[in-house]
């Protein structure tokens, strides 16, 4: 599963992964927050004035698949780099749960049977027990239901609560995403070198 996390150094990026259970009390780091995202945005854009070429064309970012991104959420989730970029955003809001345990779905769903019980409690603990570290904010009603459904687990679980929190983040965080200067300033710079 992506990590979350921006690096100073773009090389780092590469391969980087780690679950997002395992570091439930992660320490913010606002001050170093704006190098980090601009050291990540500067490596996604294509070196075009000397020439080079990424050797995968495929970490390259257009400014088309980024303007693409604001023609909904589920554009801009499908998008692995959009995932990163609108995840590294929900940070600098201290509300980086809410796609980490949409993640954690996506990422649940594609879990092999006997492994549904085991995962399915480390999510649970993780972002929807009153007391998880990384809480996610959905009605009572809906925590009571996830908690009943993860005692005998199924791939569809959580759906009821990813489905709110991805509406949450649908109409509340998305639109200011879309406003933000991560979004405005990379969309730029990818504009303005598909220009030179």
């Amino acid at each position: 599963m992506p990590g979350m996390f921006f690096s100073a150094n773009p090389k780092e990026l590469k391969g980087t992964t780690h679950s997002l259970l395992d570091d439930k009390m992660q320490k913010r780091r606002p001050k170093t927050f704006g190098m980090d995202m601009k050291a990540y945005l500067r490596s996604m854009i294509p070196h075009l004035e000397s020439g080079m070429k990424s050797s995968k064309s495929k970490d390259v970012l257009s400014a088309a698949e980024v303007m693409q991104w604001s023609q909904s959420l589920e554009k801009l989730l499908a998008n692995q780099t959009g995932q990163n970029v609108f995840g590294s955003f929900l940070k600098s809001e201290f509300s980086e749960e809410n796609i980490e345990f949409w993640l954690a779905c996506e990422d649940y769903k594609k879990t092999e049977s006997d492994l549904l019980p085991c995962k399915a409690e480390e999510i649970y603990k993780a972002f929807v027990h009153s007391d998880a570290a990384k809480q996610i904010n959905i009605d009572f009603r809906t925590r009571e239901s996830t908690a009943k459904k993860i005692k005998a687990p199924t791939p569809t679980c959580f759906d009821e609560a990813q489905k709110v929190i991805y509406t949450l983040m649908e109409k509340d965080s998305y639109p200011r995403f879309l406003k933000s200067d991560i979004y405005l300033n990379l969309l730029n710079d990818l504009q303005a070198n598909s220009l030179k």
